[in-house]
């Protein structure tokens, strides 16, 4: 129990390494771990393997920017309504510093589903066939031969062995090193309580290899056995349980707090251009020794402000951009 405990710092250098897939949870602007990213940033770790777990935000657009990713497999990736695509990801991909597959929104849960259940590729009667993607999309077949990290192939097309005839797309499913989620409540033994919507999490922390939990409460065991149902991962899941209360800003989490529309509209802002976003990457991340002088430097009376109760404050705020 004591080694599961474990420091924003500790957590990330133990399980998090140069060259590692990762997957992180949550769903756009809900309940991102973006403590846990901003600690990889300032660690510097490098060429990792993106999968994204359906919806990526400006968690993953982040780490793309701090030049952390090598490549990423995603269906979408944006700050919902504060930005339509991630800037410094959509650059990346014009100037080719980073490999990008694109799976489609359905296609995702399900290959992240079939993970979580130990399955080694599905296969769908969709996707690819009847277009041109079949050819011209994603990381060319040759480079997925030389990476040892990818699978041999993205996708085969073979006939469905009980229906002669029809053909299906099989696909493989992602194997993750080390997943990243953020949750309401957790206990020292390691059991997880998701409030809201849990999106695709649970699968997320059962088809990693290993898994860091961030939560804005730690609890007695007691209280979430008194509930047990309504406990979503176990106890022998995560690898490493990090308290961090408004872990996730500037993104919401059920229960606790709203996002922080103007944080998502300066960082729309800065990440436009290379200059200004090198500069947020000093002020926001490097800077900054730990979660607690971030959460500082936000201010307490802005956090107070986001908590759920306060929602005048979200709502009467004008939807706008934010010149930094």
């Amino acid at each position: 129990m004591a080694e599961l405990l474990m420091s924003l710092e500790k957590a990330v250098r133990r399980l998090v390494h140069d060259g590692d897939t990762i997957a992180i949870g949550g769903f756009t602007i809900n309940r991102k771990p973006y403590a846990l990213v901003r600690e990889i940033v300032r660690q510097g770790k490098k060429n990792l393997y993106i999968e994204g777990s359906g919806s990526g935000g400006g968690e993953t657009d982040l780490l793309i920017g701090a030049g952390c990713v090598k490549l990423i497999v995603n269906a979408y990736l944006a700050n919902a309504a504060f930005g339509k695509i991630g800037r410094r990801f959509r650059r990346a991909i014009e100037r080719g510093e980073i490999e990008f597959e694109d799976y489609s929104s359905d296609i995702q849960p399900l290959r992240f589903h079939a993970a979580a259940l130990g399955l080694p590729f599905i296969s769908v009667p969709h996707l690819l066939m009847g277009s041109d993607l079949e050819a011209q999309w994603g990381i060319p077949t040759e480079k997925y031969k030389e990476d040892p990290k990818l699978p041999p192939a993205k996708f085969l097309i073979r006939e469905n062995p009980f229906n002669l005839g029809e053909k299906l797309v099989y696909l493989p499913t992602p194997k993750i090193d080390t997943g990243l989620i953020h949750v309401q409540k957790a206990a020292p033994d390691g059991t997880v309580r998701i409030e809201g919507p849990t999106f695709l999490d649970v699968d997320l922390a059962m088809a990693a290899r290993f898994l860091i939990v961030s939560c804005e409460e730690l609890v007695d065991p007691d209280e979430l056995r008194r509930e047990p149902w309504q406990n979503q991962i176990p106890g022998l899941i995560p690898d490493a349980l990090v308290h961090l209360p408004y872990g996730a800003h500037p993104t919401q989490c059920t229960n606790y707090y709203d996002y922080d529309p103007e944080f998502l509209y300066l960082y729309d802002a800065v990440s436009r251009d290379d200059t200004l976003f090198v500069r947020f990457l000093d002020e926001y991340v490097y800077s900054l020794a730990d979660h607690r002088a971030y959460i500082k430097k936000i201010g307490f009376e802005l956090l107070k402000k986001l908590k759920v109760g306060e929602k005048n404050y979200v709502n009467n705020l004008p939807r706008r951009n934010v010149r930094p």
